[in-house]
């Protein structure tokens, strides 16, 4: 299905990495020091997904589209940022057979990219943590350019750095914001039915396809020399 393809772009959280644990300590430790109440991690993995920022304003409204006073945002955020970047993977960990998919992408030949919308300091301690910072082409995280998923720009941008085309290229991910952004850049998305898309079905996004483990895609992905 996917033989033309020449570069491969993931998510991180809910796609490669159960990252909930951890960022669920950060939110806690954050929200006992503002004398609020602690949410926890089945709140937490509902919030997930549209930028560290709105995880952080979602937690001191303790809802999706909270807006939480401005003051105590500026707050907020630093501390959350301080709890987080102390263990950002004492408790993350991979999904099944995001291992194996990233050696089989290496080993094929094929350009690879790691587009989340968690901040760059962060994300780049997160794969190193992992041990698959030098798995990526490119890295590109909420802040590393003026916009970010579900706009289609970094995933434009990872494209034009890595000289490749959008139908060449393959987006993998776990939530709406996901396919919003591969649709508006003209790019195919594979979704992961485990990821975090607050609770809903992730066919209901309308993907190209959605798969529960990334090993499905291994014989859809040959050595890019061989496509």
């Amino acid at each position: 299905m996917y033989r033309h393809k020449e570069l491969v772009l993931l998510d991180l959280d809910g796609t490669m990495v159960d990252t909930v644990p951890d960022l669920a300590v950060a939110i806690d430790a954050m929200q006992t020091q503002l004398g609020l109440p602690a949410r926890g991690e089945d709140r937490t993995r509902l919030w997930v997904g549209n930028g560290m920022d709105r995880l952080v304003k979602r937690a001191l409204t303790d809802g999706v589209d909270g807006e939480p006073e401005a003051a105590l945002f500026e707050r907020a955020y630093p501390l959350f940022l301080e709890a987080y970047a102390a263990r950002p993977c004492v408790a993350s960990c991979f999904y099944p057979g995001v291992e194996t998919l990233l050696d089989h992408l290496k080993r094929g030949g094929y350009k690879v990219g790691c587009i989340t919308n968690k901040t760059a300091r962060v994300t780049d301690q997160l794969l190193r943590l992992l041990g698959i910072y030098d798995n990526f082409d490119i890295i590109l995280s909420g802040d590393s350019l003026t916009r970010r998923k579900p706009d289609p720009l970094p995933l434009l941008h990872a494209g034009e750095q890595l000289g490749v085309t959008s139908d060449k290229t393959l987006m993998i991910g776990d939530s709406q914001t996901d396919v919003d952004a591969a649709r508006a850049a003209g790019i195919d998305i594979v979704c992961v039915s485990y990821g975090y898309n607050r609770g809903r079905d992730i066919r209901d996004a309308d993907p190209d396809r959605v798969v529960d483990s990334l090993v499905e895609l291994l014989g859809d992905l040959p050595p890019a020399a061989a496509a």
